[in-house]
Formats: C-alpha cells, sequence, structure tokens
C-alpha cells in the first residue's frame, strides 16, 4: 500500500479524524497526525473529521465542546495540515453524512454489531452509568464518515480494524442490493499503522483521559515537569528494553523520534548517567522537536476567526460533498423525489 501511495498519492482520497475531547498529545502526533501532514504533502487528498457528535460514544455529556473543537483545529494547523490542501470539518455541521447512517444502519445486523471486538472494548471502559444505543450504531457512524466523501484509504491502527472491516461490508451490500450492477461506494482499504506505542508518564498508554499525556499545547515548562515526574526505574545505567524495562524505554523512544536516531544511539550516549540524565535528554529533545509547532500554535490561536474560518469553508466544502453523496444514495434508493 505504501509503495501505492508513493507511486500514485493522487488516487487515494483519506477520511482521518479525531473525537474532541481533549487537547491532542505526543502520542497522538507520532501515531497518527505527522502521517497526515506526510499524506498530504505527497498529494492524496486529505479530509479530517473533528467527530463532536461521537464525544457521546462513551459519556453522558459533551462538555466544553467548542473549545475541544478549537483545540484540534489549532493543533492540525500547528503541525502543517493545510486547509486549502485538506478539508477539516465536525460531524454536526454535514447533516447529509449523518442521514447515511440511517440506510446504512439496515444493511447490519444487530448479531455483528454486538460481536464487534472494538466496540465490546469500548463498552468495558465507557464512562456512562448505562451504554447507550450510539455505542452500537458507532461502527456504522464511522462507516459513513469514510463513505459520505467515498474515502478509498483509511489509516488505522489494529484496534480499528474491526470498525474498517463494518465499512467495507456497508459498502459491499450497498452496491449488491442498490447499485444495479455499478459501484455506488469503494471498499476502502486500511493502511495500517506501524506508529510506535509510547507509554504516559505513569506507564501506561498515553491518553488524554489519564492524564498521562504531553499535550503539543503544553509549554516547554509543563513539559519539564510532566517529564520529570516520568515512571522509570532503579537501573542507573539506561538501556533500551521495551518488554523488560517499559517506562525508560518509551522516554527512549520518544527521545529518538524527536532526534531523528534509534532508541539505542541515545542509551549509548545516556549510558550508566542514570533517569535524571535521560529525562533531561528527553525534554531536550521534546521541547526542540516542538519548539516550532508550539511557535506556529501561538501564531494561530491569536486570530480565532481565522480558525472559525477554516472550520466553516471545511464544513462548506464537505456539505457539498455529502449532499452529493446523499443524492447519488436516494437515487441509487429510488427516494429521490
Amino acid at each position: 500500500m505504501e509503495q501505492q501511495i508513493l507511486e500514485d498519492p493522487g488516487r487515494f482520497r483519506i477520511l482521518t479524524g479525531d473525537r474532541p475531547t481533549g487537547r491532542l498529545h505526543l502520542g497522538h502526533y507520532f501515531g497518527t497526525l505527522h502521517n497526515r501532514v506526510r499524506l498530504q504533502n505527497l498529494g492524496a487528498e486529505l479530509f479530517v473529521i473533528i467527530a463532536d457528535y461521537q464525544v457521546l460514544t462513551d459519556r453522558d455529556v459533551a462538555d466544553n465542546l467548542t473549545e475541544h473543537v478549537e483545540e484540534l483545529v489549532l493543533d492540525h494547523l500547528a503541525i502543517g495540515v493545510d486547509p486549502e490542501r485538506s478539508t477539516v470539518f465536525t460531524h454536526s455541521a454535514v447533516p447529509a453524512l449523518n442521514q447515511l447512517l440511517l440506510p446504512f444502519l439496515s444493511l447490519v445486523s444487530v448479531a455483528e454489531l454486538n460481536r464487534n471486538p472494538t466496540v465490546k472494548d469500548e463498552i468495558a471502559h465507557s464512562r456512562q452509568s448505562a451504554v447507550s444505543g450510539l455505542m452500537f450504531t458507532y461502527p456504522v457512524h464511522q462507516a459513513a464518515d469514510i463513505l459520505f466523501c467515498k474515502a478509498n484509504l483509511v489509516p488505522v491502527g489494529q484496534d480499528q480494524l474491526p470498525h474498517l472491516e463494518i465499512t467495507r461490508t456497508v459498502a459491499r451490500r450497498f452496491n449488491d442490493r442498490y447499485g444495479s450492477g455499478a459501484t455506488v461506494f469503494p471498499e476502502p482499504d486500511a493502511l495500517l499503522s506501524e506508529a510506535p506505542l509510547l507509554l504516559g508518564t505513569d506507564g501506561t498508554k498515553m491518553s488524554k483521559s489519564r492524564g498521562n499525556a504531553i499535550a503539543l499545547a503544553a509549554d516547554a515548562d509543563e513539559t519539564a515537569r510532566l517529564l520529570k515526574g516520568a515512571k522509570t526505574d532503579a537501573d542507573r545505567h539506561i538501556a533500551y528494553d521495551p518488554a523488560g524495562r517499559p517506562g525508560v524505554s518509551s522516554l527512549l523512544l520518544l527521545a529518538a523520534l524527536c532526534q531523528g536516531r534509534t532508541p539505542e544511539e541515545v542509551a549509548a550516549d545516556i549510558g550508566s548517567a542514570g533517569a535524571a540524565a535521560l529525562k533531561r535528554t528527553v525534554t531536550e529533545a521534546v521541547n526542540e522537536y516542538l519548539a516550532p509547532i508550539r511557535s506556529r500554535r501561538a501564531e494561530y490561536a491569536q486570530d480565532r476567526t481565522y480558525l472559525r474560518r477554516v472550520l466553516r469553508e471545511g464544513n462548506e466544502r464537505a456539505r457539498a460533498v455529502a449532499d452529493a453523496t446523499l443524492a447519488e444514495v436516494r437515487t441509487a434508493m429510488n427516494s429521490l423525489y
């Protein structure tokens, strides 16, 4: 797949995005964000959805939604997403996208939704006292996200493959049932992420909700404070051993990603200087790497009118695409009258 992208990036339309539930962090950046910019710069068409409706899949109330949406726009502009070349938009501003959910739901069974392993895991970690019906329709809503713009490539991790398979199923069944021999929707391929797993400062998965992440919006002092408290171990000799020394190894990996080196090379430089030297190295590497991103972010943050214009124009483009797709769907279903 990567070779195909390099040979002809213009044939790919990519859908990716995030829920606006808090500030994006270094795990997001090295996991997916920098790859979005790379694909955009190669010439692929990029749609970035800010999935504000999907905030409610695992919580009862969407808190601070306006602020979180604007922060996501800021993060994307700061890392290099170009609103002239890519489309950044929100769920709630594109009615036709959400209207696709209804016919798409008719194409999958309750049993298929029930056995989705990603949904099961999300239910287990839900913040809701009682799981809402939205959680079960979540994979089909994601199918609408992907298929409204007829995306043919979706960057995902292994845990998201079941969701993408639902999308492929919806596309295939719609084509079979309503296509009359034509292909209305592509069956999108997965662009599997090879992103390294960065642990949070407490030694568990870096997460917005766990308070263990280093946000892209964090300043140099906050970054230093967070990394100073990062979990390591008592062995003064610094070595890269992800299985045996996960905390130390995650810090080495973070420094290596920022410096364009290998974790082993970073470890060799530190040697037996201990955890304090490791944390200093990581702090310097992260702050140097993020400095231009933070500078751009601060500049964009001064002009909230521009942020809203980026979103308004992205919403307008997404609405035009969604309206055309919905009209095609209604025509295929003989419900355009």
